[in-house]
């Protein structure tokens, strides 16, 4: 009978999703951007930009959407590659997730200004504090902020808006004072059980395989599925390969390097923006005990330390950036 009734549930499942889908690609009043729609708000911003000549890297629309990132992810050649740069064998527990947001958009359908954006993107770098840099940060068309680097009480070095926030399960905010009715908050996929912890969250079920993170993830969503996003792996894969140069294959003895959510946070910033100036990306890797962030005790001895990360040849490109004045680093001395 138990197994009678779990067939059930999953068959239940599975239709759900293929309905969801289906009502979104064909009810106008659920319909996303169109294609070409997507395209433009991203093409009419990127063309009239000096990072389309001055970064080689192919840009597309950010954000998967429901009813047709299996073609995106072919058009991307994201089909044959798994997690964190693909979907391959993923693609059930993306469908999943993405049969729960209801809405795939890059900027508000009431936007009225230009589409081409002047865009920070906000790090979580300790060179952030007493700058001063908050009011600058808040005259931004866009402003980009990753994990949970906090707003509320740094307001007069970080600024007080957000226009996206890049997160993954273990860095999302999960206290509700941290929220923010305003922000689109865009999951940065790294494994397939990122995607299942996003479906429990939004299906309002209990997150129970939490030793399938490397820490504790959020045990609630304080944004609301019309607030949330995912980004397509295209955009990690790009930030790895294309700017960083990183490996595509490690030796079963090293660890893989992949891009940190700042990175991250950059490329997306080339993908929708016209102008990309950057704030607290300045790390002191010679001092060990510097501050690692703007707010809390780390020192740098933790970014030194991570295995997970190439964290000098994401400086290497970041003085790139900025001494061929790709991008204002706000943080320069």
């Amino acid at each position: 009978m138990r197994r009678i009734l779990l067939v059930f549930l999953l068959a239940a499942g599975v239709m759900y999703v293929i309905l969801h889908c289906t009502i979104w690609r064909t009810n106008s009043y659920w319909l996303p951007p169109t294609d070409s729609a997507r395209k433009e708000q991203v093409i009419d911003c990127t063309s009239k930009s000096s990072i389309s000549t001055s970064i080689k890297i192919e840009k597309s629309y950010p954000f998967l959407c429901c009813h047709n990132f299996l073609q995106v992810s072919q058009l991307h050649e994201s089909h044959n590659l798994e997690l964190p740069y693909g979907i391959k064998k993923a693609e059930r527990y993306f469908q999943m997730a993405l049969s729960k947001l209801n809405n795939c958009g890059l900027f508000a359908e009431d936007d009225g200004s230009s589409s081409c954006k002047k865009c920070v993107v906000v790090g979580n770098g300790g060179v952030l504090r007493n700058r001063s840099l908050g009011e600058t940060i808040d005259s931004y068309d866009v402003i980009i902020r990753m994990n949970n680097g906090p707003v509320l009480g740094y307001e007069e070095d970080v600024g007080r808006r957000t226009t996206f926030r890049l997160f993954y399960p273990e860095s999302v905010f999960s206290d509700p004072i941290h929220y923010d009715p305003n922000t689109t908050a865009v999951l940065v996929v790294f494994k397939p059980h990122d995607l299942k912890w996003l479906w429990d969250l939004l299906s309002g079920q209990h997150v129970i395989k939490t030793y399938a993170f490397w820490k504790k993830p959020a045990m609630q969503m304080i944004y609301k599925a019309n607030q949330i996003r995912i980004l397509d792996p295209a955009i990690t894969r790009r930030t790895a390969y294309d700017l960083l140069h990183l490996p595509t294959k490690f030796s079963q003895k090293e660890r893989p390097k992949h891009p940190t959510t700042g990175l991250i946070a950059i490329t997306f910033a080339f993908n929708v923006c016209s102008e990309v100036h950057l704030a607290g990306f300045k790390y002191n890797l010679e001092n060990q005990n510097s501050s690692l962030h703007y707010y809390g005790n780390e020192t740098m001895s933790l970014m030194t330390q991570n295995a997970y990360h190439d964290i000098a040849a994401e400086q290497k490109f970041l003085k790139e950036l900025t001494d061929n004045g790709i991008v204002i680093n706000l943080s320069e001395e």
